[in-house]
């Protein structure tokens, strides 16, 4: 069955049922890359907005859970092509653990970033430091290839005011590394491994309802340096369909898995509604 969906994505494709199982039954090295915002160990029943249970994130043990996380990675590592990559989101407080796991899997060699995520929302009384970032780790399939495509963020102030707009190039001049500024149109700094992306609001335009769902601005920046025009991307744990919706937007295939009926019926919706309206626009030439 798993393959006539894979034979069949022009676009995009969600299968209803255990991720690990099919992974397993996926071909391997189809994937471009697969990311993953992985359960977090937070011992919580999460619902819907309309109170309806989308998913459990009780384990009996640490130890369950990190199994659990690393069972799934490598089965995804089994599934990417040699110059693919996978980006796994995780909570800070299991993110070391995680890592150690995933290390093992892919070879210390093949972890490339932690990311983190840092976000802002209403602080809660606490006698330590307000908890405001995620964690994303990246590993590649080989240590020595990847698809990768540099991302850039604006300059900052003081950036501006030395070295203005235009690009900036490092040299070396009788064995002196110097900085020269050049006439040509910059592109701002290579982004960094610290991004600041607001969370979806209650009551934004973005927001579908489903608990714990990411924006589309976070996954965007994955999708685009860690994947190319065509590829195939694949989320394991896909909930409201944010990775596929970064996907296709960005001309690229996409598969989603999820156990939970709730996650699949509204990534279901969200996906036909965002491609019909993709479809409209492109039709009339609007887009």
């Amino acid at each position: 069955m798993i393959e006539r969906v894979l034979a069949s994505i022009d676009r995009w494709a969600i299968v209803h049922g255990d991720n690990l199982a099919t992974m397993r039954a996926i071909p391997a090295g189809c994937a471009h890359l697969v990311y993953g915002d992985a359960p977090f160990n937070t011992g919580r029943d999460f619902t819907t907005d309309d109170g309806r249970p989308a998913y459990s994130d009780k384990w009996p043990s640490l130890d369950a859970f990190v199994e659990h996380v690393r069972e799934r990675c490598a089965a995804a590592r089994d599934l990417l092509t040699d110059d693919g990559t996978l980006v796994v989101q995780v909570d800070p407080e299991t993110s070391h653990y995680v890592k150690v796991a995933l290390d093992g899997v892919f070879g210390r060699d093949c972890f490339r970033n932690e990311i983190v995520w840092r976000y802002r929302r209403w602080p809660t009384p606490s006698r330590d430091f307000q908890r405001m970032h995620d964690v994303l780790l990246r590993y590649t399939r080989h240590p020595e290839r990847e698809r990768w495509n540099q991302l850039h963020e604006p300059r900052s102030t003081s950036t501006i005011e030395t070295w203005g707009h235009g690009r900036v190039l490092t040299k070396t001049v009788n064995g002196r590394r110097t900085t020269v500024r050049t006439d040509e149109p910059g592109v701002g700094t290579a982004m960094s491994d610290v991004w600041e992306v607001g969370i979806i609001a209650p009551s934004g335009n973005e927001r579908l309802g489903y608990p714990t769902q990411k924006p589309r601005a976070l996954v965007d920046r994955i999708v685009l340096a860690c994947s190319l025009p065509g590829d195939l991307v694949l989320d394991p744990w896909c909930g409201s369909g944010t990775t596929m919706s970064a996907a296709v937007a960005h001309g690229r295939r996409a598969i989603g898995l999820d156990q939970s009926a709730v996650a699949v019926e509204i990534a279901t919706a969200r996906l036909t509604r965002e491609t019909l309206q993709r479809d409209w626009l492109a039709e009339s030439g609007a887009a």
